[in-house]
């Protein structure tokens, strides 16, 4: 069941295309990862989707029907952009969300108390935000998020303003989710958390649609490679497209060796092994979402990060 599709869904903003003729799917109980610079459409395709924004043009379906407030009760959001009112306690701002989504009063609170004492907050429960630190404060506003066990999570660059520490703690929570059947939909551009925890992840550049489909599918997208020390040239191997040397120590040297589309490291390992070829070394070279990217739109991430901001 896809929990939330998109279907050609194009949104304008004057001459400004933001998104461009995007399609996707979000399977349920899954992990899905919006990738892209900032600037590339993430966070405005995740607003329509909560019916923030209309689309120009194009179709959106969440939850079996079209966006819209009836779909609160089982929908869960963080936005990019933080906004917790300071005056009020963290307990009293997650109760208020759980009200907001349904919830009786009793309810919330009973489930942002457990939430809070979960993220580390128990001794911040009557506090005012305004006390908070910026991590603690953003944990407050995940819980509000959560508070409602949500059939579908949105969390938009979650990770951002969070210490290594926190970051993994939320990371843990996302799997968890996951885990107890909720779907996730998180948008990032560090590459990184995307390789961590999604099932399933859609790359996006210039409000297009560049890849959409598993990690393990988008690295088969690059030819393999493999670092080997040996006494001499891997040429004529099977399986081996290219090589040359990177270092000379002794009788040994280093190659890189990029594979055939469809040859695998454990194959060419074989042969070397059957031919009586000399090894030192041989390691496996696993592409990350970074080369993926550099190879689908023809520049690095930080490059693409930058001309968004300009």
């Amino acid at each position: 069941m896809a929990v939330l599709e998109f279907r050609n869904v194009v949104k304008t903003f004057g001459a400004f295309t933001a998104v461009d003729g995007l399609s996707f799917w979000a399977p349920e109980g899954k992990i899905f990862g919006f990738l892209g610079a900032n600037g590339a459409g993430k966070t405005t395709s995740l607003r329509m989707a909560l019916d923030i924004l209309k689309p120009t043009s194009g179709e959106i379906e969440i939850l079996g029907g079209p966006p819209g407030r009836e779909h609160a009760s089982e929908v869960g959001f963080l936005p990019e952009e933080r906004g917790l009112y300071r005056g009020m306690t963290s307990i009293d701002v997650v109760t208020y969300f759980g009200r907001l989504k349904g919830m009786t009063k009793a309810d919330a609170k009973a489930q942002g108390k457990v939430l809070l004492e979960r993220f580390g907050l128990g001794d911040w429960l009557k506090k005012p935000v305004q006390k908070l630190s910026k991590g603690m404060a953003q944990k407050v506003q995940l819980a509000a998020a959560l508070v409602n066990s949500p059939k579908l999570l949105i969390l938009d660059e979650p990770f951002s303003g969070l210490d290594p520490v926190n970051q993994g703690a939320l990371e843990d929570t996302v799997l968890e989710m996951a885990k107890q059947g909720s779907t996730v939909v998180f948008s990032t551009h560090v590459m990184q958390h995307a390789e961590r925890l999604s099932d399933r992840l859609l790359l996006l550049a210039r409000g297009k649609k560049v890849f959409d489909g598993s990690p393990d599918e988008a690295r088969r997208l690059l030819p393999g490679r493999v670092m080997l020390t040996a006494k001499t040239e891997p040429k004529g191997l099977p399986g081996v497209a290219a090589f040359k040397a990177l270092a000379i120590r002794d009788d040994w040297t280093d190659w890189e060796v990029t594979l055939k589309p469809g040859a695998q490291a454990g194959d060419l390992l074989q042969a070397c092994i059957e031919r009586s070829f000399a090894l030192r070394d041989f390691e496996t070279h696993r592409a990350s979402l970074h080369d993926v990217f550099l190879h689908l739109v023809g520049e690095p991430l930080e490059t693409a990060q930058a001309e968004a901001a300009a």
